[in-house]
């Protein structure tokens, strides 16, 4: 399966790719023709989004969702997906995910450190979070993931998440190739 990880010179994508490779995926530029695209995330809405706007990832990115194409968000990929962020005093986001970002409200913030979603422990580094009607997993009362079309986003790390973030990459490997096999 090919993979590309969307590099907008901000994040975790060396972590993501070797995580990935683990997995048997083959490692691709090609945003456009990859089976899946991942954007990974670590950094500031406002600077991520300029970079991707600058190499042309977020129409990239809109045209695979448009496209029924599978998208991964990780952390901030998943905040970009939005269609708006409070951060850095409000950011336009990619509109692959209705809602928004907002600050994480509470005593840890950023909230960084292991949580349970679903049953396994995963970890999460952000100061922000998302509020969509498509969420489909909660962590401490936080969108910890959401799925709207082929899009589908993460506010934890999979790649830092040990076995348990191995298995959800494996997971989420083998629905986009069941889901390639069904329109073949």
């Amino acid at each position: 399966m090919k993979v590309a990880v969307c590099d907008y010179r901000a994040g975790n994508i060396r972590s993501v790719e070797i995580a990935l490779r683990r997995l048997g995926a083959e490692l691709t530029d090609d945003v456009a023709g990859a089976d899946l695209a991942v954007l990974p995330g670590v950094g500031s809405a406002r600077s991520a989004m300029h970079e991707l706007h600058a190499q042309g990832l977020d129409i990239a990115l809109r045209d695979r969702v448009s496209a029924e194409k599978a998208v991964l968000g990780i952390c901030l990929g998943l905040q970009l997906a939005v269609d708006w962020s409070e951060e850095d005093g409000g950011v336009d986001g990619l509109g692959l995910l209705p809602g928004r970002a907002v600050r994480v409200q509470g005593d840890r913030v950023p909230r960084i450190g292991w949580a349970e979603v679903d049953g396994a422990a995963y970890y999460f580094a952000h100061s922000y979070s998302v509020e969509t009607p498509s969420a489909t997993a909660w962590s401490e009362g936080l969108v910890a993931e959401a799925r709207h079309g082929s899009f589908l986003g993460v506010q934890f790390h999979p790649e830092k998440s040990g076995a348990a973030g191995a298995r959800y990459l494996d997971a989420v490997l083998r629905q986009v190739r069941e889901r390639l096999l069904s329109r073949a």
